[in-house]
């Protein structure tokens, strides 16, 4: 059978490899075994179809856009199969009136059953009057429907911390989702935009054991943002080895070597980015030759900028066994986390540096 099923809004197809090779691709990030991919496929398939209420606030859709047009496998296609999509501004054909009986009607049905998902920032100042649909400020949209979800998906750094939005001096006093919304089960899906497969990782997750994954502190689910970009980034070992970009264009740039030094945020930006790409290319920004500007991070609009300027207080290899203080350029960002790269990288030094030495030493016993 090539076509798996048709999707609800409009005459979409998803073949059946796609649909596959998609819940596959989930299972690799959530990092369960092949053993687990048949039952995330009987979830998937189950003809309850948990109903979603997707709410658009201030944002600029390119969350919806980068799962829309997510292709091999058609992930936008496969999300939107999984779930029932009863309101969403940029994809269904109702307007107007008729929109936002849709919305209603969804709430009233589904009361505590259906999942809302938030796309963008959320004004709150002089009572919220920067962003109103219907009539009604994104405040009071929020307040209506947030209390009467089962859980609560926050797609994109806007809806996660506030995004460019809330960039000082936050003229409309922006902020994320879980700065209004409490008493019910959140995520943030952070990134501007977020890799399709976190967002699919984690409606499979919920689909399949009925409750949202493991979150860090921030609320970031710990299988798409449990590591440093750092840890994994395929220039991880230039870095270790002191080779370093100096000036975009330059040789060191055309070898490949580490953006830290023209300013790479990947030291302290926590996402799956280097092992879960974009584009159906197998790209993403550091393998383009653009270093990291840390947008999974709260505040990364202000914190990470200047973002061609390295991180501060970062203690770099340079390789021949020795350290050196990167020079303090910018504003200082994220203090302990940076120092505790530093102490990371210091320690690689260190163990080169022992290991020469005992190898020394047994020439010497020789």
């Amino acid at each position: 059978m090539d076509d798996y099923s048709e999707n609800g809004i409009g005459a979409l197809r998803l073949t059946r490899r796609s649909f596959i090779k998609g819940c596959t691709m989930a299972a690799a990030a959530l990092g369960l075994s092949e053993s687990m991919i048949p039952r995330l496929v009987s979830a998937a398939t189950s003809p309850q179809r948990p109903p979603v209420v997707w709410l658009h606030f201030q944002e600029c859709t390119g969350c919806s856009e980068s799962l829309l047009r997510a292709s091999h496998p058609d992930l936008g296609r496969l999300i939107f199969d999984l779930i029932s999509l009863d309101y969403h501004e940029t994809v269904m054909a109702a307007a107007g009136y008729q929109a936002e009986e849709n919305l209603k009607n969804t709430i009233d049905k589904y009361d505590g059953k259906f999942l809302c998902v938030v796309e963008g920032a959320i004004p709150t100042k002089d009572g919220g009057v920067y962003c109103k649909i219907g009539g009604r400020t994104a405040m009071d949209i929020l307040a209506e429907v947030a209390p009467r979800s089962a859980a609560v998906i926050a797609i994109g750094s806007c809806a996660s911390f506030g995004g460019i939005q809330a960039a000082a001096p936050n003229p409309t006093g922006a902020v994320g989702v879980r700065d209004l919304v409490h008493g019910k089960p959140i995520i943030n899906i952070p990134g501007c935009p977020p890799n399709p497969i976190s967002f699919l990782g984690t409606v499979l997750h919920y689909l399949t054991w009925k409750k949202l994954p493991v979150t860090d502190n921030l609320g970031r689910p710990l299988f798409a943002y449990g590591r440093k970009i750092h840890d994994h980034c395929e220039r991880r070992a230039h870095f270790d080895e002191g080779r370093f970009v100096e000036q975009f264009g330059d040789e060191g740039h055309r070898q490949g070597y580490c953006l830290y030094k023209v300013g790479c945020k990947g030291p302290a930006t926590f996402s799956n980015c280097p092992a879960v790409r974009f584009n159906d290319v197998d790209q993403w920004p550091v393998s383009a030759g653009h270093g990291c500007c840390g947008c999974t991070e709260p505040g990364f609009w202000d914190t990470m900028t200047p973002f061609e300027e390295r991180l501060p207080e970062v203690t770099i290899p340079l390789g021949q066994g020795t350290v050196s203080t990167a020079a303090s350029v910018g504003r200082t960002v994220m203090a302990v986390t940076a120092g505790a790269i530093g102490v990371h990288a210091a320690a690689g030094v260190v163990r080169r540096v022992t290991k020469g030495t005992a190898k020394k030493d047994e020439i010497r016993e020789e």
